[in-house]
């Protein structure tokens, strides 16, 4: 299998070691992404930027959100779960991928309240 490195826009790619999203054979997983350019949004804005940018990503290695079959939100506040998931329902309401939702201590930038992970696949 070939392994491709999408990368992204984050100056920390290189510092970090990772990539914004990793292709191998026909699939992709998506690193986790958090709300960059909207810091300061409330949690549907926030996670709208996520799935904005991991659909950047999806395209950029050769696939999109209609693909995604997984995905991973960890939030830092139980309550926003309900937000979070009228959002996501509106990008994968028609395709529900298996999804997970998890309440963490605290994201790396602590004005961020969701990030989100994504696994996809690249139809033959």
């Amino acid at each position: 299998m070939i392994r491709k490195n999408i990368p992204g826009t984050s100056p920390f790619e290189p510092i970090i070691g990772f990539s914004r999203a990793v292709r191998i054979g026909n699939h992709i997983h998506v690193s986790g992404t958090g709300p960059v350019g909207a810091d300061a949004a409330d949690v549907s804005e926030q996670t709208h930027r996520c799935l904005d940018l991991i659909a950047t990503a999806l395209n950029n290695a050769g696939s999109s959100v209609e693909h995604v079959y997984r995905t991973r939100m960890y939030l830092t506040r139980a309550e926003d779960w309900e937000a979070v998931g009228h959002v996501h329902g509106k990008f994968f309401g028609q395709i529900r991928p298996a999804a997970t939702m998890v309440v963490a201590a605290a994201l790396l930038n602590p004005t961020w309240r969701i990030e989100i992970e994504a696994d996809a696949w690249i139809p033959e």
